[in-house]
């Protein structure tokens, strides 16, 4: 009976939790915390990256918001204003061909014997480019040739040996190939440009300044282009287009103007 009795009394007494258990407890309780310290931390740094992403866009938005209004409101404020004479070569840029020009057209190029015929730089690679008579087209501006291997020579500008200033334009590029003048910028102080004159006499000029000048001033700065850089000597003035294309005014941003002195 007392076995019995002690028997009955360890059955109702409740089993002790294993050691290990308690030892577990803790532990558990302790990841907790560092589980949400951890995805507070993601939080933070996906919040912070957000916040530095939107700024960025807002400020890439505001740049180009900007330099489009500026466009806008130069351009609207140039409209309808009178153009002298020889003004800025084309703002617009025009339809152009991206032919090139074959050798039987080169040699079957005539010009009068006073006038020039061909131009060539040889630093740029540039032989015997086609010189043509431009005049002014119906905004008031400088002319360009069709062709972008071709030279524009403003006809009311100075002819080859007279003592003047020659101004000439051309073309920076096609939408596919480069221009004639594509390279224009590379210039610098004591670089030739050869001018030939339809009797075969040559003329050489040598580089004495080089600017490129943003379309803003280009107007302004056309006074100068019909200026020698060496008063009293015969000169020859260089535009072509360059810089930053503008999709919206569809015309490049600035005007490369190089003057050349001619040698004696």
């Amino acid at each position: 009976m007392k076995q019995d009795k002690q028997k009955k009394t360890k059955e109702k007494t409740p089993a002790k939790p294993a050691k290990t258990a308690k030892q577990k407890e803790p532990n558990l309780a302790l990841k907790e915390p560092k589980d949400a310290h951890d995805m507070n931390l993601e939080k933070s740094r996906t919040l912070i990256s957000k916040i530095l992403l939107g700024l960025i866009l807002f400020a890439l938005t505001f740049f180009f918001a900007r330099t489009a209004i500026w466009e806008h409101n130069y351009y609207h404020e140039k409209e309808g204003m009178p153009r002298a004479v020889a003004n800025l070569v084309e703002e617009v840029v025009q339809e152009v061909s991206e032919e090139e020009v074959t050798e039987q057209q080169r040699r079957e190029h005539t010009v009068a014997a006073d006038e020039p015929r061909y131009l060539s730089i040889p630093k740029l690679g540039v032989k015997n480019a086609r010189v043509l008579k431009m005049g002014i087209n119906k905004s008031g501006e400088l002319d360009t040739p069709y062709g972008i291997f071709d030279i524009g020579w403003y006809g009311q500008s100075s002819k080859p040996g007279t003592d003047g200033v020659l101004v000439m334009d051309g073309h920076n590029g096609g939408p596919n190939v480069e221009g004639v003048l594509k390279h224009l910028n590379t210039l610098y102080a004591g670089d030739e440009i050869i001018i030939e004159r339809g009797d075969g006499q040559i003329f050489t000029y040598k580089v004495a300044d080089n600017q490129e000048v943003p379309l803003s001033e280009a107007d302004d700065y056309m006074t100068k282009a019909f200026q020698s850089p060496a008063p009293g000597h015969e000169s020859l003035t260089l535009i072509s287009c360059i810089g930053e294309w503008s999709q919206v005014q569809q015309t490049y941003l600035s005007r490369q103007f190089t003057r050349a002195v001619l040698e004696k």
